[in-house]
């Protein structure tokens, strides 16, 4: 017998439903727990993404043993700026069972409707600017920071529903021996050039100008991606609220700024893959003993995530993202930094791939986005 409840953003049931995957990929090698902390405050009415959205959590029990999660989510802001009426599922997680996989999907679809939606799309937990995609290629490796891991069997899972692919999002592997010293030979002439036009490379203070750095940040961030389809400008709450998360991991060597007479003109964000720790703190828990893996650990990290490199349109071309990359690949070679993933990209932004892939960038990981339209007339 199978059994949807629908539960609140607190308590017990929060916990229930943070820790189900921990118990769903006990024997998973690649798995890496979320910190719990991090979840249950991303799921917190206090969140700022509750300014503006609204989440409906679901748990599944089948004979009295929870079998399935799953998040119905409405993201005002999202659906205003790219006007259209859209609704999302996240935080998704199963047995491999058709029936109960079915029983989450009517759920969240339903209350998706009473939303009175046109579309339910995902996997994203709360938006883009989150963990997003359903994994459908690169099951032989660990996911890097920020990204997302599933078992093969979501997606039969999900089409079987009635959900078909929206868009792929592409993850590139970059290899210390194939990257070649070309950026890093270009960039000393390249920086002159740049600096002929009243333009310079520098690291973000996260230590003395935290807050106004990340109000630089933000401002490029939400010019720079707003034709990305499927994106949401952050809000100042939201950039606030992340930043403070990502200060703990960020090595400012790998946080970027082009500056153009003192103003932000193009942004590179790369983390530490900060799952390689992770992935040995239990169920998630800093403490007793998490802790003391989470700071030591960090100093043996030898992989990095180039999560956003981003310019504003008037100074694109110039080349402020080679001196990026030519920066980004000097610092961390120099820190013994062995392997780097670039995502996730759109599969059709041209532009980009083809920039990666001039660096020998090599796809290695597939995430797709799903959607599935909705007849709200019939609700």
């Amino acid at each position: 017998m199978i059994q949807i409840k629908p539960i609140q953003n607190k308590g017990s049931e929060l916990r229930t439903f943070i820790d189900f995957p921990h118990d769903l990929y006990k024997d998973d090698p690649y798995y890496v727990p979320e910190l719990f902390m991090a979840q249950r405050d991303l799921l917190s009415p206090k969140h700022p993404f509750f300014l503006h959205g609204r989440i409906q959590l679901f748990l599944a029990y089948q004979d009295n043993k929870v079998a399935g999660r799953i998040a119905a989510i409405f993201n005002g802001n999202h659906n205003d700026f790219n006007k259209v009426n859209d609704g999302f599922f996240g935080f998704f997680d199963v047995i491999n069972n058709q029936e109960v996989a079915n029983a989450l999907l009517s759920a969240a679809e339903k209350w998706l409707k009473d939303q009175k939606v046109d579309s339910m799309i995902g996997p994203v937990n709360h938006s883009t600017n989150e963990a997003c995609g359903l994994l459908v290629d690169g099951f032989d490796s660990s996911p890097m920071v920020l990204m997302t891991y599933n078992k093969p069997y979501y997606l039969p899972l999900l089409e079987h529903y009635g959900l078909t692919k929206q868009v792929d999002l592409v993850a590139y592997a970059l290899y210390d021996n194939d990257l070649g010293d070309k950026p890093v030979r270009l960039q000393e002439a390249l920086t002159q050039r740049l600096a002929q036009k009243g333009i310079t490379i520098r690291s973000f203070d996260l230590k003395h100008n935290f807050k106004s750095e990340l109000e630089k940040f933000g401002k490029v961030y939400n010019a720079a991606w707003d034709k990305n389809m499927g994106f949401v400008p952050m809000t100042a709450e939201e950039f606030n609220f992340m930043g403070k998360d990502l200060k703990m991991i960020a090595d400012t060597d790998f946080c970027l700024a082009a500056e153009h007479n003192g103003e932000v003109v193009g942004i590179a964000l790369c983390l530490p893959d900060i799952n390689q720790v992770l992935k040995k703190i239990k169920r998630g828990r800093l403490f007793p003993t998490g802790i003391f893996k989470l700071l030591f650990g960090r100093k043996k990290i030898n992989a990095l995530r180039i999560i956003a490199l981003g310019v504003m349109e008037p100074y694109r071309k110039m080349g402020i993202e080679a001196c990026f990359y030519a920066t980004i690949m000097k610092n961390g070679l120099g820190k013994g930094i062995k392997f780097g993933e670039a995502s996730w990209m759109l599969e059709h932004n041209d532009m980009m791939n083809k920039a990666i892939e001039h660096m020998n960038g090599k796809r290695y990981k597939t995430y797709r986005l799903l959607e599935k339209k909705l007849n709200t007339a019939e609700n």
